[in-house]
């Protein structure tokens, strides 16, 4: 039963997330090439073996706080599958294995990145995730991160519009699963940062976090350097699809509430995928004809 806790404790649902670091060549069709995809690549399955250290060391840690929560006591180091021993030499494994990676095959400019990373989810799971607002702030943070490290690779420079963008949508996510955890009644005790929020206020955060992203985006796709880069004024066209996502993500949050893992959410909700996907398409059919 070894080997399924292992899976389960490094979290490989998770990794969609550093897709984000593709997201850097998917907007520049003048880069795309065998090489950079290639590079690219790699570079997703790096910040993947980072991502799961994280969550090993993240468990590691909050493995007594997790034994008291109704969901969390079935992570494998709480539940006494995986021991922190071997956790913590899986963890050490996984950081020795992409920081090798990293230097044979990707650009000195990456790893900086991927150091940034890893050391602010360091201090994110030993201290930051327990103050309120830095909290959620750092997790957004994570994701403009693996943006530049996406863009590091193929030596471009990630638009501001989209790293704003990007920030601003993890943000909101982030916020959505405070929430959920202020629903379900999670005490301090699971989460000291619970202290500093309650519905009132992560809602009003929710909607200037969600009125910001979708002005940042309309912005974006009128720009008028984006304009001149893609040689097409019909972005906008892609807007109503981020509109939708967001919006069913609101109704999911403050309706359903059920806005506990957002992973889970996007690679089931039939509906947000399908907005994704009609995003994307649209998207590449206007930039890439």
């Amino acid at each position: 039963m070894v080997l399924p806790a292992i899976l389960q404790l490094v979290r490989p649902r998770q990794w969609v997330k550093n897709a984000f670091v593709a997201a850097p060549l998917f907007f520049s069709p003048w880069a795309v090439n065998p090489g950079n995809v290639r590079q690219v690549a790699i570079a997703v399955v790096i910040f993947s073996l980072l991502s799961s250290a994280v969550y090993v060391i993240n468990d590691f840690f909050d493995r007594e706080a997790d034994r008291l929560h109704p969901e969390k006591k079935h992570r494998p180091i709480a539940s006494g599958a995986v021991s922190p021993h071997r956790g913590a030499a899986l963890a050490v494994a996984l950081l020795v294995t992409a920081a090798i990676l990293a230097l044979a095959l990707l650009p000195r400019g990456f790893l900086v990145y991927a150091g940034i990373y890893f050391a602010l989810n360091l201090l994110y799971s030993t201290w930051l995730k327990h103050v309120a607002i830095l909290d959620v702030l750092i997790v957004a943070a994570g994701f403009v991160l693996r943006i530049d490290a996406g863009a590091s690779v193929i030596d471009v420079i990630p638009s501001v519009w989209i790293s704003l963008a990007t920030g601003l949508l993890a943000l909101f996510l982030a916020l959505a699963k405070r929430r959920d955890d202020l629903v379900k009644t999670m005490s301090s005790t699971h989460r000291a940062s619970l202290t500093g929020y309650n519905l009132r206020f992560v809602d009003t955060c929710l909607a200037v976090t969600l009125g910001a992203l979708l002005v940042c985006y309309l912005m974006y796709t009128t720009d008028t350097e984006t304009i001149r880069r893609f040689g097409t004024q019909n972005l906008w066209l892609t807007a109503p699809f981020v509109v939708a996502g967001v919006m069913r993500y609101l109704q999911i949050t403050l309706v359903e509430e059920r806005s506990g893992s957002p992973t889970d959410i996007v690679v089931t909700d039939r509906f947000l995928i399908a907005t994704v996907i009609g995003w994307a398409t649209t998207f590449a059919i206007l930039i890439y004809r």
